[in-house]
């Protein structure tokens, strides 16, 4: 335990020296996280964390769930779940921790089922992958597509996979969740977002400081470069991956795998999420390992 808290402190330490040495690409760095979450966080994330929010005191979880009965039905997970899967469809990773968090908050689905569902509603936002992956990163909307159509396929493909994780069901009736009073609901909504996103932004911002100064540290290629900050933050791999001189066909396959794994700083956000309310991580995990393999696996075959 000594050992581990030694080498913390001096990696740490040796953090703040290539803050001093390296400020101004640190600056830089920062900057680029904050114009990420002002330009394409925050804008796709905040109205759909309040408006669920308020969707689930109304009981919009209960429409749902006769809706898309039949796909809750095949992934063996509670009727309830298929809030998660349309609201994360639309909003984008890691919007899914907070739905699953609020859905066990409120007893309308157990810790453990939380814990599978998540390991299939990993969704990167379809326009950031159309319009910044697609159009601005790759230059071609076509690839953009396929990169959403192929990491769609493979979620739910892990979903599959996962289908017999064993779970505890909820007796829960959500009609008895109602909450009518929509001044509260809508406060506590906003708090509850702007909090998740203020998180989210110095989770990204903390991990591009980190790539920065391993990038600065080691003498690497840029090919190498890209899938280190691939693996700690997914936006930054991504825009480095748009930079190499390769072909479209591995750029498109990078990318895929970037935005199915999510990268650490993704996985961090999710873990302080769900860890309040003790939701199992290890599954999201290793479910993450996979959809990447995967998305990354049909990618090759479809080019």
């Amino acid at each position: 335990m000594k050992i581990f808290r030694f080498v913390i402190i001096t990696i740490l330490l040796y953090m703040c020296v290539s803050i001093f040495m390296n400020s101004s690409e640190i600056t830089n760095s920062v900057i680029f996280s904050f114009d990420i979450w002002k330009k394409n966080i925050f804008p796709s994330l905040f109205p759909f964390f309040v408006i669920s929010n308020i969707l689930i005191n109304y009981g919009f979880v209960d429409i749902l769930s006769k809706i898309f009965k039949p796909i809750t039905k095949l992934l063996k997970v509670s009727e309830n779940s298929s809030f998660v899967i349309v609201m994360g469809l639309l909003s984008g990773c890691p919007s899914s921790s907070k739905y699953v968090k609020e859905l066990v908050d409120k007893k309308i689905i157990s810790k453990s089922e939380a814990s599978k569902v998540l390991t299939f509603t990993h969704f990167s936002n379809p326009l950031f992958v159309i319009n910044t992956i697609g159009y601005s990163f790759l230059g071609n909307i076509k690839i953009g597509f396929i990169v959403l159509i192929v990491h769609y396929i493979s979620n739910f493909i892990v979903g599959l996979l996962f289908r017999n994780y064993k779970i505890e069901t909820t007796k829960n009736n959500i009609t008895n969740n109602y909450n009518n009073n929509l001044g509260k609901i809508i406060t506590d909504s906003i708090n509850s977002g702007i909090n998740t996103l203020l998180l989210i932004l110095g989770t990204v911002s903390f991990f591009l400081i980190v790539t920065t100064i391993i990038n600065n540290s080691l003498s690497i290629n840029s090919f190498l470069s890209s899938i280190i900050s691939g693996i700690f933050e997914m936006t930054q791999g991504l825009k480095y991956v748009s930079l190499l001189n390769v072909s479209l066909k591995i750029k498109a396959i990078l990318s895929v795998m970037f935005i199915s794994f999510g990268g650490i700083s993704i996985h961090v956000q999710t873990f302080s999420i769900i860890n309040e309310s003790n939701i199992k991580y290890s599954p999201f995990l290793i479910a993450r390992i996979i959809h990447s393999i995967i998305a990354g696996i049909l990618m090759f075959i479809i080019l």
